[in-house]
């Protein structure tokens, strides 16, 4: 049975560089019909983070990435670290257990990350380790680790990191560097899942791509069905046509907020198009159609109307969604008001 891992250190949110390494593995475990564990390496206690590892989870069920075992705890498998580190190593004059130049056990008994990672892998039975490569100066080390422990090695998968435009370590400098960052900015999950999975298993660094996971949040704003961009957004259904053109899920809310709220009341320098649109409005009773609304801003073309005036009118801005998912959103009774107070 092939097996793989995932394994986390909880301290902060899930870099976009480590959700890589989940999807490669989750991938990889699908395609050989594998079992995918999902460990949380937190033996560094200064480090871990207790409320990053409910993060991590929420991370990686927002990228919709599954784990079929776990999530397991190194910190919980403690005694087990020290007994096999005193089956392979020996002790120094410190009191630490050392197997060569490597400290296994430190003088205060906490193992350290190359054993616990080693012995863990032994025991559940990872037959295939996929990581960065920032990992592959550590492969002969954990080799001769698995071997001390009268085990074979798995096998070891290095892949290619994601780096800065300037090919330096990603950092918030870069535009995003972690999945909270990248929610923060309004990139739906499923464009960052398609941005990962079109990386693959890059066997160099790759520059990240802002430019292509914008394109991807749009296409994934366009496949949403309105019930799921309503949802996200936390906006009324009617208001999803209107969003459909958002460039990401923070532009969608801001679009959002421009529809619900109205405007602050301001004259009118066409008055003749808004009484013309009342009047349109006020015969089309109930709420629009698509068909309906795009009905009203024809008639208003063909007598000269100006639609920019209707706009502002509406919505208080020159510029925003296309006019039409306006009217769509907007009650009969709502969108007279607004052009009445403008008419004032």
């Amino acid at each position: 049975m092939v097996r793989v891992r995932f394994a986390p250190s909880p301290t902060g949110s899930l870099h976009l560089g480590s959700a890589l390494t989940a999807a490669i593995n989750r991938r990889f475990a699908d395609e050989n019909d594998a079992v995918f564990v999902l460990r949380i390496d937190d033996t560094d206690a200064e480090r871990t983070d207790a409320e990053a590892e409910a993060g991590i989870l929420r991370d990686l069920e927002w990228l919709g990435i599954g784990w079929d075992e776990g999530p397991l705890r190194q910190s919980e498998r403690a005694e087990r670290h020290r007994e096999a580190a005193r089956t392979i190593g020996t002790v120094d004059e410190e009191g630490a257990v050392r197997f060569g130049r490597i400290t296994l056990l430190r003088p205060d008994g906490r193992p350290t990350y190359h054993l616990a990672s080693v012995v863990d892998d032994v025991d559940f039975g990872i037959t295939h380790v996929i990581r960065g490569k920032d990992h592959l100066s550590n492969q002969a080390l954990h080799e001769d680790l698995t071997r001390a422990l009268g085990a074979e090695p798995p096998v070891y998968i290095h892949h290619g990191l994601i780096v800065g435009e300037d090919g330096t370590k990603l950092s918030k400098r870069h535009g995003a560097s972690s999945l909270a960052e990248l929610r923060d900015e309004g990139f739906p999950a499923g464009a960052v899942r398609a941005y990962l999975d079109e990386l693959g298993l890059p066997r160099g660094d790759v520059h990240l791509d802002l430019t292509r996971l914008r394109r991807l949040a749009v296409e994934a704003i366009g496949a949403m069905s309105d019930e799921e961009l309503a949802g996200l957004v936390e906006a009324p259904l009617e208001l999803a046509p209107a969003m459909r053109g958002a460039r990401d899920l923070r532009e969608a809310r801001g679009i959002a907020t421009s529809i619900v709220e109205p405007p602050a009341p301001a004259g009118s320098d066409s008055p003749e198009t808004l009484e013309r649109f009342s009047q349109l409005r006020e015969r089309a009773d109930g709420q629009l159609d698509a068909a309906g609304a795009k009905a009203i801003l024809r008639e208003l073309k063909a007598v000269g109307g100006d639609l920019r005036a209707l706009r502002l009118a509406l919505t208080g801005a020159e510029r925003g969604p296309e006019l039409w998912t306006v009217l769509l959103a907007l009650s009969r009774d709502e969108a007279l008001r607004r052009v009445e107070a403008a008419t004032r």
